[in-house]
């Protein structure tokens, strides 16, 4: 039984999805303006690892994630770069998604774009004008928070206190054209000769906030089962999303709100942010560290807590993964042995109480650091199997499965290039021919060459095994 700790309720609660084994699951994506941070990049990786999970248990799940291709921030880089809004979109995307796919993150079911749903966009802010929860002032369009009785459940926020703070924003032009200091913006007036279209209210775009609830609702259903995103948009984001869908709709928005936590920098854990300028792109960092080494630093930790990003860290998930890789190439190597042992009942149920251990573990609330504890139980099962002088075929293919298998929720796979690998061995079988011949010279020269390519032998009782730097 799967339990997920809710935002909204602030506990945990049973996984049950409206329509098993369907999970309809939407995760805000990105403003796409610069390359993403570090701290995207967790959100990423954290819902994908989810979206892996739920599969891996048998469901089919539904991921939207939008891109948020016209705001402020993509106007003023337009004009610093003296480009078209369009191009830098273009630009962003594009880069985007090569750092996703470099991090072994699946592609959504979708990825759609605000500005493609424009006329669903009016219409939507059309009904909440309608139903008298928003109001036209100025060219722009705000959304009355506090007639939403619910508003400020998601996040906790006292009203009063909300009131108190945009008062205190004196220089905040809008707060003089709302009724209400916290109303939020729904439609935006646009300045003459910037990017805008028609509305009822006058030429001009849509607020952050309601895109969102447009393309969840639209491609997901009324009601969503997940959705997720970093923990700085549960304030004002995501409580203004849920005002706006219930008042639209009519229906519950979403049935479980998950948050990912910060990663954090330095010795005071600062988060790590553009508004800081405190952040690691992940275009700089990709060409600098092994995609799977940064893919396995960033799932190692369940999603709500905060990553502390350092060298050290990174190091520490460089050995983790050669490890983990290490193993399964040793206990592949065994395949090519023409001595087995018979079938060990005794390796089979130690592996299937680590995958019933696992299984456990990231019920409760994907509780990835007891999870990945279990799959290192399982490469160190695999290291003692790999090491006896006789193994079974069935045996190693089952441990392979496993070990593939659930390190696969967690975006690592072992990719292989078959015409080097058979490089690589056929340079191995020159050495061990040279040592049997006792020409050491040349069994020297082959293993100098192997290391200039990257590749460590390790002479066992087994045979020579290898694996890269």
């Amino acid at each position: 039984m799967i339990k997920i700790f809710n935002t909204l309720s602030k506990q945990k609660e049973e996984f049950k999805p409206l329509n098993p084994p369907l999970v309809t699951m939407y995760v805000c994506g990105p403003t796409v303006y610069n390359y993403i941070h570090l701290g995207n990049a967790r959100s990423a990786v954290a819902f994908d690892t989810i979206r892996r999970y739920l599969q891996y248990r048998g469901y089919q799940v539904r991921y939207v994630s939008n891109f948020t291709d016209v705001d402020d921030k993509i106007i003023k880089a337009a004009r610093e770069q003296e480009l078209p809004p369009q191009k830098i979109v273009a630009k962003y995307i594009a880069a985007y998604q090569e750092d996703v796919a470099a991090l072994n993150i699946l592609p959504a079911t979708l990825n759609p774009r605000a500005t493609e749903n424009m006329s669903d966009i009016i219409s939507f802010i059309q009904d909440l004008v309608n139903k008298d929860y928003a109001y036209e002032s100025q060219g722009d369009v705000y959304f009355r928070a506090r007639k939403f009785a619910a508003y400020g459940q998601l996040s906790g926020q006292n009203l009063d206190d909300l009131e108190q703070g945009a008062s205190q924003r004196v220089n905040d032009f809008d707060t003089f054209k709302k009724e209400d200091p916290i109303d939020f913006a729904l439609w935006k007036k646009a300045p003459a000769n910037e990017l805008s279209w028609s509305s009822p209210w006058g030429n001009g775009r849509p607020g952050w906030h309601i895109e969102c609830s447009v393309m969840s609702t639209k491609y997901l259903g009324k009601t969503v089962d997940i959705h997720g995103g970093g923990e700085d948009l549960i304030f004002p984001h995501h409580e203004n999303e849920i005002a706006q869908s219930q008042v639209h709709t009519g229906k519950t928005f979403v049935k479980y709100w998950l948050h990912n936590g910060f990663v954090t920098i330095g010795s005071d854990n600062e988060k790590m942010s553009k508004s800081l300028g405190n952040f690691v792109t992940m275009h700089e960092l990709l060409q600098q560290v092994d995609p799977q080494v940064l893919r396995l630093f960033m799932s190692a930790t369940q999603y709500r807590r905060p990553i502390q990003y350092s060298k050290a860290s990174l190091t520490e998930a460089q050995n983790n993964l050669q490890h983990l890789q290490t193993a399964a190439q040793n206990l592949s190597f065994r395949l090519h042995d023409d001595v087995f042992n018979d079938f060990d009942d005794t390796i089979q149920l130690q592996q299937d109480n680590i995958e019933k251990q696992f299984i456990q573990h990231m019920d409760d609330d994907f509780n990835v650091q007891n999870g990945l504890s279990d799959i290192y139980d399982l490469m160190r099962l695999i290291n003692q199997y790999s090491a006896q002088t006789q193994v079974n075929t069935q045996n190693i293919n089952n441990l392979l499965d496993t070990f593939t298998t659930l390190l696969s929720i967690f975006g690592i796979e072992f990719v292989t290039n078959p015409q080097l690998d058979q490089q690589i061995e056929r340079l191995i079988a020159q050495r061990d021919t040279a040592r049997g011949q006792k020409d050491f010279a040349k069994s020297d020269a082959l293993r100098d060459q192997l290391l200039e390519m990257g590749i460590i032998l390790e002479d066992t009782p087994q045979g020579t095994r290898w694996h890269k730097k």
